[in-house]
């Protein structure tokens, strides 16, 4: 498995963000839903990367500078074709390297609070996250729960 930034003009890339976002959607009200769409990830301030294997897209995930000291991940997705491969567990643990590697203090996320949900929350307590309160500019909402990792003493 490869780790390379993501290619928004790769049709695989386009597709599992469409992916993403539908899902995104089926589960929570889009007034509620913080998925990012295309023109999005590509600010600035967000660095996107794509896991593969050979020519075959994985999944993807994002990491978003809030200010010089916190950062967000964001549109963390596994294609659906290659859940429980490890696929969230190789995108979560690069982007942390990538978190202290830019001298990050905290890593935040903002997930929803249904079942859909529970894999994703799985994975980010086992990594250290603990649930906290509403960060940046998101409000606490029956849709949405919190996390956040403290990078300063690890």
């Amino acid at each position: 498995m490869i780790i390379k930034k993501g290619d928004f003009s790769d049709p695989q890339v386009q597709d599992l963000i469409r992916i993403h976002l539908h899902g995104m959607h089926q589960n929570t009200p889009i007034e509620h839903s913080f998925a990012l769409d295309f023109s999005s990830l590509q600010k600035d301030s967000i660095r996107f990367y794509t896991l593969w294997r050979d020519d075959q897209l994985l999944g993807c995930g994002a990491i978003q500078e809030l200010n010089p000291y916190h950062a967000e991940l964001k549109s963390m997705r596994t294609h659906p074709q290659h859940l429980r491969q490890g696929v969230a567990t190789h995108l979560l643990d690069y982007l942390l390297k990538i978190a202290k590697h830019s001298n990050f203090q905290k890593v935040s996320l903002e997930t929803g609070k249904d079942s859909h949900f529970d894999a994703a929350i799985h994975l980010y307590k086992k990594f250290g996250f603990v649930e906290g309160e509403a960060f940046a500019e998101y409000n606490e909402s029956e849709y949405s729960q919190f996390f956040h990792l403290n990078l300063s003493n690890q």
